[in-house]
Order: C-alpha cells, then sequence, then structure tokens
C-alpha cells in the first residue's frame, strides 16, 4: 500500500525502515502520549519486533508514515473484537522533528479515507489523553467529533489521566 501526499506518504513497512523507526521512536516525549506498551527506550530489537509483526498482519493495517528517504512515524488500527468487530481504533505517532509541519492531520484524514474503503468498520476511533493538545487537533482537523472524555481513565507514569473519545463513522 502506498498514499503520496507532497513530499510525505503513507506506505506499507519493510526490513529497511528498522534502524529510522528506532531512531525516531526513541524519544519519550512520543511514548509519554502512548500506551505502555509502547517500548521506551525504544530499540533497535523494538523496532525489528514490531515491523516483522506487522508485515504479516492479515489483513495488512499499521504503515509507516515516511518521507523520501526514510519512515519517520507510524500509522494504524486496531480492530475490535465480538460485537465491536466493525469498530476500530486509530493509532499514530511522528517523530517529534516534523511536528508541527500538518503532516499527520494529513495523513490521519488520508489514512481514514483509506481504511473506510479497504476494511469493513463503519466507525473509526481515537482516545488520546486530555493533556495531549497536538493529538486532539489533528483529530478536529481530519474531521472526528469529540464524543466525551473519559474521566480518570488511565494511568501513566503514576498520574491517573483522562482521555477524550473522538470518532469518525462511515458516510
Amino acid at each position: 500500500m502506498k498514499i503520496n501526499f507532497g513530499e510525505w506518504m503513507i506506505r506499507s513497512f519493510s526490513e529497511k525502515d528498522i534502524s529510522a523507526i528506532a531512531r525516531h521512536a526513541n524519544n519519550p516525549n512520543i511514548a509519554a502520549n502512548l500506551r505502555n506498551r509502547f517500548p521506551s527506550p525504544y530499540t533497535v530489537k523494538d523496532a525489528k519486533s514490531w515491523i516483522n509483526r506487522v508485515r504479516t498482519q492479515k489483513p495488512e493495517c499499521n504503515f509507516a508514515i515516511s518521507s523520501q528517504r526514510e519512515a519517520i512515524g507510524c500509522i494504524g488500527l486496531e480492530f475490535q473484537e465480538d460485537i465491536h468487530y466493525r469498530s476500530a481504533e486509530i493509532g499514530y505517532w511522528l517523530s517529534e522533528d516534523y511536528w508541527g509541519r500538518g503532516i499527520m492531520t494529513q495523513a490521519v484524514i488520508l489514512f481514514t479515507e483509506y481504511a473506510f474503503k479497504t476494511y469493513e468498520a463503519i466507525r473509526i476511533f481515537a482516545s488520546p489523553f486530555a493533556s495531549n493538545t497536538g493529538s486532539i487537533r489533528v483529530l478536529e482537523k481530519a474531521g472526528y467529533q469529540m464524543e466525551g472524555r473519559l474521566r480518570k481513565n488511565v494511568t501513566k507514569k503514576g498520574k491517573v489521566l483522562d482521555q477524550l473519545m473522538f470518532s469518525k463513522l462511515r458516510e
């Protein structure tokens, strides 16, 4: 899969991405806004394990966000189970070197369109920490609607945090 947008793209991962993903993901400012299963520090071994896992997914639903040179982030879906099987959680991160350029907003817009065309999903949702203003703005600009606040819903590094629930529905 490949979606070009300007000098950036969303594409399938390859083994060539291992060192770049390890380098860009090894940032506590990225890990601070993600689940604890996102390693911090993030090693080459972690990147290799991640890329090997997502390259064998069926269907493929996790992709690199890339410059023409290298992978600089990730975007993907996690499908829910049982009666929620047509709902998917979108997740993403981008190297701090590229924050503030509108890359992630455009990636979320294009990836959401791709997801609705490609998968059975009727609802795509995200639940950023309420303090993650960058991710909240990305979702708002990408047309996701805020559905509510999940009060004291998570604990990250010993702090109890609220999350906001955003979704976009298949039109």
